[in-house]
């Protein structure tokens, strides 16, 4: 397994650890801190998110794929990683559902640029005849991160209050960017080999791959 995919991996595997502090129990903040908060209200803000999220990630995909070699790929990874770090500090400046579904749809937005690069990269990246061990890989170690944010997120939460856990959060997920920076001496001014592009990648990743972070 290459340095770009093992630092890759530990990005996403810190990445989708801080995510699991808050995503299980979402709703329950939702309902605790927005005004007017409710389950109706979570839901729609969750569906905002995705739909957001689905309507811009091809037109990123495609533009990508547009500009040869892999800095811009690179670039948009890391720039949009680092804005979507952030995010969940406008949950902390949230009073009512609709200031929510507008953060809900920006976050999509900023995910839907940093999904395909990233696995863009990732894909082209992979050790030949070791694909399903390189994404077996991925996917466990990430899903248990995801495990072991979600038995701690509730704790935290319940004793240290929601702006407390945000705000780890975004350190966390911050660490997981940094885990990025080491990856730009290996593909700035690569050229693309034969593989699969951003938009392809966006169609062959596995499922569950960016239900997390991407």
């Amino acid at each position: 397994m290459n340095a770009v995919v093992r630092f890759m991996i530990l990005s996403d595997t810190v990445w989708t650890g801080a995510l699991g502090l808050l995503g299980p129990i979402f709703s329950l903040f939702v309902v605790d801190f927005i005004e007017g908060g409710s389950p109706v209200v979570a839901g729609m803000a969750a569906a905002v998110y995705l739909i957001s999220k689905s309507l811009f990630q091809m037109p990123f995909a495609h533009l990508v794929d547009r500009i040869a070699g892999e800095r811009d790929d690179y670039w948009i990874m890391l720039c949009g990683s680092f804005a979507a770090a952030l995010m969940p500090l406008f949950y902390l400046a949230v009073g009512t559902s609709g200031q929510l579904y507008a953060v809900q749809f920006a976050y999509g937005l900023v995910m839907a640029a940093t999904f395909p690069s990233f696995i863009a990269i990732y894909v082209r990246h992979i050790d030949r005849d070791r694909e399903a061990v390189t994404w077996g890989v991925y996917a466990t170690v990430v899903d248990l991160s995801a495990a072991l944010g979600a038995s701690f997120g509730g704790i935290i939460a319940g004793s240290f209050g929601y702006r407390r856990l945000v705000v780890l959060l975004v350190v966390l997920s911050l660490a997981g960017v940094a885990a990025l920076l080491p990856v730009r001496r290996h593909v700035i001014g690569r050229v693309r080999e034969n593989g699969a592009s951003a938009a392809e990648a966006v169609v062959l990743s596995p499922p569950g791959i960016g239900d997390s972070r991407r």
